[in-house]
């Protein structure tokens, strides 16, 4: 289900806004979302809670950017390029998700079956790119999946940090991603 407009972008301060004040009080973090602590107080009524409504969203924003993307179904590079575009749409809540990530992250009694589409349909798509002799083989699906999604999230957190320029990026990553940082043209 999409959410309005409005509550996609409060969603999207309120993630960058933990991440940026990750020790703020829950006044800070409203006033760094631009809401009333009061606002903030009936939308979640405590950190904790606002972090699980965050991490869900994202979930719901991750797997709907694989639904998006029809890894099944599209041409690998279209796929591939659409993914990266959608990835980055919503770069604020990549950004708190990979600062919210601990070990257990993936550890299914800790909550990790929520990722579990989103990796499956990850292996699966680049599986079946390397069937189609789009993906290398030489590095297996799963792998593919690792190098793609900490590609996305690093260069996110970089670009956040003021040492990537947002301009470009969905090229840069899918070139760098198929290119590697290789000299030599192949």
């Amino acid at each position: 289900m999409d959410l309005p407009a409005a509550d996609e972008r409060q969603l999207k301060a309120l993630a960058i806004a933990i991440v940026d004040h990750p020790r703020a009080t829950f006044k800070e973090i409203a006033q760094a979302a631009g809401v009333s602590k009061a606002t903030l107080n009936r939308f979640c009524g405590t950190r904790d809670n606002l972090i699980e409504i965050l991490l869900n969203h994202g979930s719901v924003v991750i797997n709907r950017v694989i639904a998006d993307a029809d890894l099944a179904e599209a041409a690998p590079l279209e796929a591939l390029h659409c993914l990266i575009d959608d990835h980055l749409t919503h770069r604020e809540l990549l950004a708190f998700l990979a600062f919210q990530w601990r070990p257990d992250t993936h550890d299914l009694n800790a909550g990790g079956n929520r990722w579990l589409p989103y990796s499956d349909a990850l292996d699966g798509f680049f599986l079946r790119g390397q069937r189609e002799g789009v993906f290398r083989i030489d590095i297996a699906a799963p792998v593919l999946t690792e190098i793609f999604a900490s590609l996305i999230f690093g260069l996110v957190d970089a670009e956040r940090r003021g040492r990537v320029a947002r301009s470009g990026m969905t090229v840069l990553i899918e070139q760098f991603f198929l290119k590697g940082a290789s000299s030599h043209q192949t």
